[in-house]
């Protein structure tokens, strides 16, 4: 939920399926991407949102047609297994300025508590100008596991999810100040990048 006095951010969110956006099948990535993003940030959010087929030159011209329009944080879904359309991965890296392998080693991490398959995986995060992109898994409920981790009954952190990286991250790269919610998951800065509570 968003609160007054918070920086406004743009993210662009992406579902990559060429079954979804045929009409195939519903999409489920968009969906769970902003319920997702809603309850974890304070910030008032401005969602660009896409659901494209798996086309390399297609997925790499939405990711960077959202950077140029100042979305600060891009996350895409889908795509990033070893299947033949899948590209994802190839499409992110080809307009990346720097890689930042860290998320997309804690993502497979995370979800070998799970299933064994996920070594198949092949999430890639880049920054591209002021702009950090991550690629998540295509399942609603892998997306939470990676963005959020692990906990146990009472609610302690086990494995930390990858999003409690990611505000520092863009405050790095110069983008706007993210406030989390501590108990959807709670942002790692060091002291001196902490903001006084307002």
């Amino acid at each position: 939920m968003s609160e007054v006095g918070f920086d406004p951010v743009r993210i662009g969110i992406v579902s990559i399926s060429d079954r979804a956006s045929s009409g195939t099948y519903e999409d489920k990535g968009l969906p769970a991407l902003k319920d997702w993003l809603g309850r974890a940030l304070k910030n008032p959010l401005e969602f660009e949102a896409r659901l494209i087929p798996d086309e390399t030159a297609r997925i790499s011209a939405t990711l960077i047609e959202l950077v140029d329009a100042g979305c600060s944080l891009v996350l895409t879904t889908g795509g990033t297994g070893p299947a033949l359309r899948d590209v994802t991965p190839e499409a992110t890296l080809a307009v990346a300025h720097k890689e930042m392998p860290g998320f997309g080693e804690q993502m497979r991490q995370i979800s070998l508590r799970f299933v064994p398959t996920a070594i198949l995986s092949r999430q890639v995060a880049v920054i591209r100008d002021q702009s950090l992109i991550i690629n998540l898994p295509g399942q609603p409920k892998s997306i939470a596991e990676t963005l959020e981790g692990l906990k146990d009954a009472d609610g302690t952190q086990l494995v930390p999810g990858i999003f409690a990286a990611v505000p520092y991250c863009i405050d790095l790269i110069g983008g706007p100040y993210l406030e989390t919610d501590d108990t959807v998951c709670k942002a790692f800065r060091p002291k001196s990048a902490i903001r006084a509570a307002r």
